[in-house]
């Protein structure tokens, strides 16, 4: 009983596509590495793209949040430990 799908993954090497693709058919529908049968991969151009996961990411003022800054404390006044929890907010 065979299946053919269409899959797009945004990564840096045609490598790391393929292993993100055996961990999503591991996690979401079962399938053993051993019975997926590869049969083309390619490098696509942002105008080829047809998934909407992968179209979200191609708007160029696209910005993420700074979250946990922490402030970097003066050389002098560091410690190996310390008698209170660290502040990981910025105020």
């Amino acid at each position: 009983n065979t299946h053919n799908m269409y899959k797009e993954y945004r990564d840096v090497t045609i490598n790391g596509a393929v292993s993100q693709m055996y961990s999503e058919m591991a996690g979401r529908h079962r399938a053993q590495p051993g019975t997926i049968q590869i049969i083309n991969t390619a490098t696509l151009a942002p105008s080829q793209c047809k998934r909407d996961h992968v179209l979200e990411m191609h708007n160029s003022s696209l910005k993420y949040p700074v979250i946990r800054k922490v402030p970097l404390v003066a050389k002098k006044l560091r410690t190996t430990f310390k008698a209170r929890r660290p502040m990981t907010f910025v105020r």
